[in-house]
């Protein structure tokens, strides 16, 4: 299979954002708080989040599993939640609000699809939508410089379509997603560049 590497320069990213409605806003004056690793969002995320009923958790990581975890029919009116590279961006109206994710991490969002799919760089947990929402799937997921595997295990995609994988910061990575009857390969990158958001990962019929 070829492979093409996931290698996106600033002026790409930038458009992309302009292009796609998956992404959540972002601007450089939002209000920063939290480190992603200690207790406590702070009083405006916990505010912001109270606002749209939801219960703040104790870290950043844990809000992006808590988002991405709801059902389609129960996602906030209102409210984005972008995962960028070393920050979760909540905003909403006029006010957003920057939570840092540990520095070593990189946190990932794919959404395997058969026949529809949606161009996406940074994951919002609370509009991207894929087409294969409760399905099971096999990924396999190896760091292309020491040949160590990184996750090897059983997924289901959320409601959303969407699985996510949290993995080691500044690495080429391959990953395999396999269905039972279909796979996909993906040559992708867990650096400053690139996408949290993966909507790529065009399932085909096994090579028999």
């Amino acid at each position: 299979m070829n492979r093409s590497r996931t290698l996106v320069g600033l002026g790409a990213a930038l458009l992309l954002l302009s292009l796609t409605a998956c992404t959540g806003g972002g601007g450089s004056a939002a209000d920063s708080t939290g480190t992603g690793a200690s207790a406590g969002l702070g009083a405006k995320a916990d505010a912001m989040l109270a606002s749209y009923d939801i219960e703040a958790p104790a870290t950043a990581p844990d809000l992006i599993e808590q988002l991405q975890a709801q059902p389609l029919a129960d996602r906030p009116d209102g409210l984005m939640a972008s995962v960028r590279v070393g920050e979760l961006l909540l905003s909403s109206g006029n006010d957003e609000i920057s939570l840092a994710l540990p520095e070593d991490e990189f946190h990932l969002s794919i959404a395997p699809y058969l026949t529809d799919t949606h161009e996406c760089f940074y994951h919002s947990l609370t509009t991207c939508v894929g087409e294969l929402g409760d399905e099971d799937f096999h990924v396999t997921i190896t760091d292309d410089a020491s040949a160590k595997v990184l996750f090897d295990d059983e997924v289901t995609t959320y409601d959303n379509g969407f699985f996510d994988v949290t993995l080691p910061a500044g690495l080429d990575i391959t990953v395999l997603i396999d269905d039972g009857e279909n796979t996909a390969e993906l040559a992708l990158g867990t650096r400053a560049e690139d996408p949290t958001c993966v909507t790529t990962a065009e399932l085909h019929p096994r090579e028999l």
